[in-house]
């Protein structure tokens, strides 16, 4: 680049790119959650190698994994489902609010608004438990789906949606709002995998 090009102009012929090789071989990330390019194009939860559970587990499995700290058993797990189950519902006000989002709004911008009025409605206890921490994850997790659907049948419909269902997971929860009817068991399948595989 020359002094009279300073990179606020494209180069004659048009702007090129050039492939950034500054972090070459840095690995991506790591916390005690997720370790990103340890040895490679590697992505460990906790230590669990994705490429293991993302096809193994259902999403509450990874969920509890990410949040709790550990894969829950048989008991753990429909423990742990059924709360989640429970916390589908939205309060009357959130709705209300959702409702105020025109139908162009960007999904993530739909959720980031669910949240802060969800927030506001329940917000935190004051000593910023861990345990208050993870209630909060769990919260977020089951409701974020009936946020985005409940807006989106609404802007997009004009139809307001029950957001609870009998549906068992996450993944199968989200379909059949999306769809309004129970969805086939290799959908459900498949929103795992890709609920797994995007979780950290």
């Amino acid at each position: 680049m020359s002094e009279a090009n300073n990179g606020t102009q494209p180069a004659s012929g048009g702007f090129k790119p050039k492939k950034s090789v500054a972090l070459s071989g840095v690995p991506a990330g790591n916390t005690a959650l997720c370790t990103v390019g340890r040895t490679g194009n590697d992505l460990h939860y906790r230590g669990y190698d994705i490429l293991e559970i993302a096809g193994a587990c259902e999403f509450e499995e990874v969920a509890h994994l990410l949040v709790h700290g550990k894969l829950p058993n048989a008991a753990g797990l429909a423990a742990y489902k059924a709360k989640l189950k429970a916390l589908r519902g939205l309060p009357a006000s959130l709705k209300a609010a959702l409702e105020w989002i025109p139908a162009a709004a960007h999904p993530m911008d739909v959720m980031r608004t669910g949240v802060s009025v969800l927030g506001s409605l329940l917000p935190e206890k004051d000593d910023h438990a861990p345990t208050g921490a993870r209630d909060i994850a769990d919260r977020l997790m089951a409701s974020l789906g009936s946020m985005l659907l409940y807006w989106y049948h609404y802007a997009h419909n004009g139809r307001r949606i029950e957001v609870e269902t009998d549906d068992d997971s996450i993944g199968a929860h989200f379909l059949h709002l999306l769809h309004g009817v129970q969805p086939p068991k290799s959908w459900v399948e498949a929103m795992h995998v890709s609920l797994n595989l995007y979780a950290e």
